[in-house]
C-alpha cells in the first residue's frame, strides 16, 4: 500500500524539455544533487519484448532523495526522467528522440520532507510514425540514464544533469508459432502430423516474417495431464514451417513452443487436440 501523497506527475517526455535534459553537460558537472536509488525497471525482467502493432508499457520504481532547500511538498520544483537509450547519447537520441524509449509518467509518493519513493511507466510504441522501434537492429541491450533537473520558485530552470547507470534491458522482437495436427481423430497406434509455422516481427515492416533455421521444440499434454513435455525438435525451414510426425497413443495436446533468443522473444503456439480412438 502506497503513503503519503501524490507529489508529482511526468507527461511527455520527449519534446523541448525532454530533449533539454539529454542535452545537459555530463553526469556531476552540473550536479543538482538529486539521489535516485534502488532503481528496477520492468520488474527486473531483462527483456522487453515487442510486436508490431501493441504499445508496451514497462513499469519501474526507484527511490528519491532531494537536495538542501528542496521538498516533496513543492513538485514543481524537481524532475526525474528516467528513459533507456542505445548508442550515443549525443547522436540521434538527442537530436530528434530517435534511439531513446520514454517515460510516459511518473509519480512519487513522499515519504517525508526530503524522500518519496517513486513509479511510473516506460512507453515503446511500434507504430511506423515512432522512432523507438523502426528498425531491426533496434534489437539490441538498450542502456539506461536519468535526466534531472531543478527549478527557481518561479519556475525558471536552475540546473540540470544526466546521469547514466549500469543497468541495461534487452529489446527483442515478438515471435508466433502456430500448430496443426491431423488426423482428427487417429486411429491408436497410428501417426499424427504436426505442422506450424514460426515467425517474428520485422520493425521495418510492421508485418510478421517467416524465421527460418530456428529450433523448435514440439509439446504434448496427454487429457487431464497437468504438464506438457517435448516429444521431439524440429528446424524450421526457409517459409518458417515446421513438420514432423509422432505415434497417436492417447488423447491430448499438440503444441509448438520456440524458446527466443538473444534478440527474439518466445513463443507458444495455441494447442491443438487430437482425439484417439
Amino acid at each position: 500500500m502506497k503513503t503519503g501523497r501524490r507529489t508529482a506527475v511526468v507527461g511527455a517526455f520527449v519534446g523541448a524539455l525532454g530533449l533539454s535534459v539529454l542535452n545537459a553537460p555530463a553526469a556531476h558537472a552540473a550536479d543538482t544533487g538529486i539521489i535516485v536509488s534502488d532503481l528496477v525497471i520492468n520488474d527486473n525482467v531483462k527483456s522487453i519484448v515487442v510486436g508490431t502493432t501493441k504499445k508496451v508499457y514497462p513499469a519501474f520504481t526507484f527511490n528519491l532523495t532531494l537536495p538542501a532547500g528542496y521538498s516533496t511538498a513543492d513538485p514543481f520544483r524537481y524532475d526525474v526522467f528516467v528513459y533507456l537509450y542505445h548508442g550515443d547519447l549525443k547522436g540521434k537520441a538527442v537530436k530528434n528522440g530517435e534511439n531513446l524509449i520514454p517515460p510516459i509518467s511518473t509519480g512519487c509518493y513522499e515519504r517525508d520532507a526530503k524522500h518519496a519513493r517513486c513509479e511510473g511507466e516506460l512507453f515503446i510504441d511500434p507504430h511506423p510514425a515512432k522512432y523507438s522501434v523502426d528498425s531491426n537492429s533496434d534489437a539490441t541491450t538498450w542502456k539506461t540514464a536519468i535526466g534531472l533537473q531543478l527549478f527557481t520558485k518561479n519556475g525558471q530552470l536552475k540546473t540540470g544533469e544526466t546521469e547514466t547507470r549500469p543497468y541495461t534491458v534487452q529489446l527483442k522482437r515478438a515471435a508466433k508459432t502456430t500448430t496443426n495436427a491431423t488426423p482428427e481423430p487417429v486411429t491408436k497406434g497410428k501417426k499424427v502430423t504436426v505442422t506450424g509455422k514460426v515467425t517474428r516481427a520485422n520493425w521495418s515492416t510492421k508485418k510478421y516474417d517467416a524465421y527460418s533455421g530456428r529450433t523448435v521444440s514440439l509439446q504434448f499434454r496427454a487429457k487431464g495431464a497437468k504438464a506438457y513435455k517435448t516429444l521431439k525438435k524440429a528446424t524450421s525451414s526457409s517459409a518458417g514451417n515446421l513438420k514432423t510426425t509422432v505415434t497417436a497413443s492417447v488423447d491430448g495436446y499438440y503444441r509448438w513452443v520456440y524458446y527466443g533468443n538473444t534478440t527474439t522473444g518466445a513463443a507458444t503456439s495455441t494447442a491443438d487436440y487430437v482425439d484417439v480412438r
